[in-house]
Parts: structure tokens; C-alpha cells; sequence
């Protein structure tokens, strides 16, 4: 069975940091595609990161690159998040996907699993 568990969010004032990790089990984790996505209040979820053997590492919004990172651990199965400079706009339900896709993709429709997603509330 594949699941996918986040943790790592929070309550963090604007600029801090914060570092999401998602648990991945049930599947080969080299082989598969893991994305992280988010969700505000009232707006679609957006895809924000994603890790592949092919694509490598990949940040998608613009108001994200050069703040965020993704990485991953390989032998503890668990993909990483590190968020810096957190702006009030972060603020959202940050979720990971995955799946046995080719290569990354930003849309969240495309991945078969995804995680209850963490709570990431930056205040002011």
C-alpha cells in the first residue's frame, strides 16, 4: 500500500523557515516521481517542487525559486521541503504526491497518491 505522510509545518513568522519532510512507503522510491503541491484558502492547488531521476530537482512559481528547495533521502524513503524567507503568501496546506510518471509534472491531477497534507500558516 503507498502512503505518503507529511510533517513539518507550522505557525512561522514572515521570513522564517520552515523544513516539510514527507514518509514515503509501500513503493520503490528511486523509481517514482515526488511532488509537492499547496492549497490557500479559496484558490486552486498549486504544484510548488518536484524530485525525479530525470528532472532531477524543479521549482516551479517564480515566487518560490530562490526560497525553496526540495532534496531527498533516498534511504529513509523521504522527500524534503526547505522553505526560507517565508512570505504571508506561502501560507497554505502543503501536500506531497507521487507517481510512477516519467517526468515531473506541476499539475497535482497527474500524481495517483498524495498525503493529508501539513498545515504551513506564516504570520506577520
Amino acid at each position: 500500500e503507498v502512503q505518503l505522510v507529511e510533517s513539518g509545518g507550522g505557525l512561522v513568522q514572515a521570513g522564517g523557515s520552515l523544513r516539510l519532510s514527507c514518509v514515503a512507503s509501500g513503493f520503490s522510491f528511486d523509481d517514482w516521481v515526488i511532488g509537492w503541491f499547496r492549497q490557500a484558502p479559496g484558490k486552486e492547488r498549486e504544484g510548488v517542487a518536484c524530485i525525479s531521476s530525470r528532472d532531477g530537482n524543479l521549482i516551479w512559481p517564480d515566487s518560490v525559486k530562490g526560497r525553496f528547495t526540495i532534496s531527498s533521502d533516498n534511504a529513509k524513503n523521504t522527500v524534503y521541503l526547505q522553505m526560507n524567507s517565508l512570505q504571508l503568501e506561502d501560507t497554505a496546506v502543503y501536500y506531497c504526491a507521487a507517481d510512477q510518471l516519467t517526468r515531473c509534472s506541476e499539475y497535482y491531477f497527474y500524481y495517483d497518491y498524495s498525503g493529508q497534507g501539513t498545515q504551513v500558516t506564516v504570520s506577520s
